[in-house]
């Protein structure tokens, strides 16, 4: 039996290739997008089965590059729902595969086809080859930390109303587009609630962020445009360290969504 789906979306197609109530299903050769819509998918949800994706290593690089993304596709290896692996060659379509139900996923333009067959010889044929191919594949190493361990960790470290921010920062460029980096988003959170330099780097090294240069060297761009300032606090031994603090009035008694759009509009206006 073939069906044919017409798709606005790929979260509609995705829908398909979930409907079969399997285990597992094997993703492979998935675009960009897919690998995007997949994780946001997966994420928040229970009632999906164990996803084995097979993509091509410079695809899944190029997404993992975005920080929200990869770090909910971490949280998803790091509870066993999703194992990331290289795809060695090439496939004509992309391909959901699961012991019921093959789905090949094609798009044109803004529309998405997902063709899907339940022939049992044909489906046991794809699932077996695509399911040895995973097997023999390199295993994909994200280098971005889960983000209920960000959280967590800072929750715990740095403070509860710290890891609300950051929350709603990273939601806020997320809808708007804004460019601002995991750094960046960190050091404006530390700064609108009083937190020392050393503490949120620190912190960001200590969960796998950024080293505490990249924080330093961030810390002193953003201090540059005038958009973060530092004031030293001296302690007993050593030099003192720097309190971050908000730099421009724009930016003061703002909520996290408009200081996440100013300061993307600060550090736009003046290019690295």
């Amino acid at each position: 039996m073939v069906s044919n789906l017409l798709a606005a979306d790929v979260e509609a197609a995705l829908e398909a290739a979930f409907a079969g109530g399997d285990d597992e299903l094997l993703v492979v050769d998935p675009s960009a997008e897919t690998i995007v819509s997949l994780v946001e998918t997966a994420v928040g949800r229970d009632d999906l089965p164990a996803l084995s994706m097979l993509a091509d290593e410079r695809t899944l690089k190029d997404v993992m590059d975005d920080f929200v993304v990869a770090s909910r596709a971490a949280d998803l290896v790091a509870d066993g729902a999703l194992d990331l692996r290289v795809l060695d060659g090439e496939v004509d379509n992309a391909l959901f595969v699961s012991p019921s139900r093959v789905v090949a996923l094609v798009t044109a333009g803004d529309g998405v086809a997902a063709l899907s067959t339940d022939d049992d010889e044909f489906v046991g044929e794809v699932y077996e080859s695509h399911r040895d191919a995973f097997d023999d594949a390199e295993p994909y190493t994200l280098r971005t930390p889960a983000i209920s361990r960000v959280r967590e960790t800072m929750e715990a470290e740095i403070g509860e109303e710290a890891r609300a921010d950051f929350d709603a920062v990273l939601d806020a460029t997320e809808r708007s587009g804004a460019d601002l980096d995991e750094v960046t988003v960190s050091l404006l959170v530390a700064a609108k609630n009083d937190v020392l330099l050393y503490d949120i780097s620190k912190w960001g090294e200590d969960v796998g962020i950024a080293s505490k240069a990249t924080f330093s060297r961030t810390k002193t761009r953003l201090e540059d445009l005038g958009i973060i300032d530092t004031e030293k606090v001296p302690i007993d031994v050593g030099r003192p360290r720097l309190r971050l603090k908000l730099g421009d009035d724009r930016l003061r008694d703002t909520d996290a969504a408009e200081l996440a759009a100013e300061a993307a509009e600060m550090m736009a206006a003046t290019p690295a």
